[in-house]
């Protein structure tokens, strides 16, 4: 495991989630915090950066619902609502530098999701398939 995967799980379990898997030839975890809406959240130490990321519902295409979601990344603190490849999931994604990164940087992108879900949850949950 190297240093900096070391680095990312220390402070992932100094800020209290869960790791429920961690695969280390991929350096990345995969987190749970199922209270603040954290469920399979991934956690991948591809260096230079930290990319975080989880799954938040399959969505029903439509120009409407992607210029909502647009909108709704205006008021994210961190991160945003991203797409997959083929434009059917809805995604929170926020990317960190490795070098420099602290606890308080990294909890402050984990709770930018949570922060979301209260705020948009239902709405989301519109947009879904």
């Amino acid at each position: 495991m190297s240093d900096q995967m070391d680095k990312v799980r220390e402070l992932l379990l100094d800020l209290g989630h869960e790791i429920v898997q961690e695969v280390q030839e991929e350096e990345l975890f995969v987190i749970k915090d199922e209270d603040k809406g954290i469920c399979n959240m991934i956690v991948d130490c591809e260096s230079p950066m930290v990319e975080i990321e989880q799954l938040i519902l399959e969505i029903e295409g439509s120009a409407s619902n992607y210029k909502r979601l647009l909108q709704m990344n205006r008021d994210l603190i961190h991160g945003s609502f991203v797409l997959d490849e083929e434009g059917s999931k809805v995604l929170f994604r926020d990317t960190l530098e490795l070098e420099n990164l602290d606890a308080n940087e990294l909890e402050a992108t984990i709770n930018a999701l949570s922060l979301a879900l209260a705020e948009f949850g239902e709405e989301l949950l519109s947009f879904a398939k």
